[in-house]
């Protein structure tokens, strides 16, 4: 598979504060590729680098080969890079089609709009029925189908997810999660996903990374991760 995503020897934090240390990882074309780890370990910190929204202080990102660490965040959406990050946040008072058009704010997205909604209504049907009811009126879950709908309206090929089931019902926690797998399955679409429940991100994972500390400690594939006896310790409960 060809390399969409390469990171080598990336630092980053806020202010005088250092969270990431010499992290590297790859994402290829077509992957869905899990990041775990506990609380406060850097698993956003990682992805608000990655796209662009915190400054790198030591290391390099690459996309598509190209070196990306100084372009600014709306120019990465136009690469087919979107964040789509934790507590869903949709503009709460638009309608769910005015907070989807909102995701199709460059010119090459804007040109097809009409048939990525079509798209997106297909994948979410719910989104269909509540297009005209404003996102503060919408469940958990389908605000995050929402929020990753609107990712979609970007014509994005590469879609880093952060914490998806936050406060969701169990029962939703599986429906979003199917429909990422959908995504990835059918539609191609490449992931980095950070979940805290690590025994559905590891079941959806082709490959996994497990970051303690700031640090990439363990990487393997979703199944040899769910058989390491250290990660079944610390994130698994068995």
């Amino acid at each position: 598979m060809k390399e969409l995503l390469k990171i080598e020897g990336l630092e980053a934090g806020y202010g005088s504060l250092l969270v990431l240390s010499d992290v590297s990882l790859h994402v290829d074309e077509g992957e869905l590729v899990t990041v775990i780890g506990s609380n406060g370990s850097g698993k956003t910190t990682l992805l608000r680098a990655i796209a662009g929204l915190l400054p790198v202080r030591r290391g390099e990102i690459r996309y598509r080969g190209e070196r990306i660490n100084d372009i600014p965040p709306n120019e990465r959406v136009k690469l087919g890079m979107v964040y789509i990050p934790e507590g869903r946040r949709p503009f709460p008072y638009l309608t769910v089609r005015e907070n989807l058009e909102m995701g199709a704010f460059n010119p090459r997205a804007r040109k097809r709009m009409k048939e990525n909604l079509e798209m997106v209504y297909e994948i979410f049907p719910v989104l269909r029925e509540r297009e005209n009811q404003m996102a503060i009126t919408l469940s958990g879950g389908e605000q995050q189908m929402l929020a990753i709908g609107r990712g979609l309206m970007s014509m994005a090929d590469f879609i880093m997810l952060d914490e998806p089931s936050l406060g969701l019902a169990p029962k939703l926690v599986s429906s979003v999660l199917d429909v990422v797998d959908r995504l990835h399955r059918e539609h191609g679409i490449t992931f980095l996903l950070v979940e805290q429940n690590a025994v559905m991100a590891l079941k959806l994972a082709d490959r996994a990374y497990v970051l303690e500390n700031g640090r990439i400690v363990l990487e393997g594939s979703g199944d040899e991760l769910m058989r390491d006896e250290r990660v079944k310790r610390a994130y698994l409960g068995i």
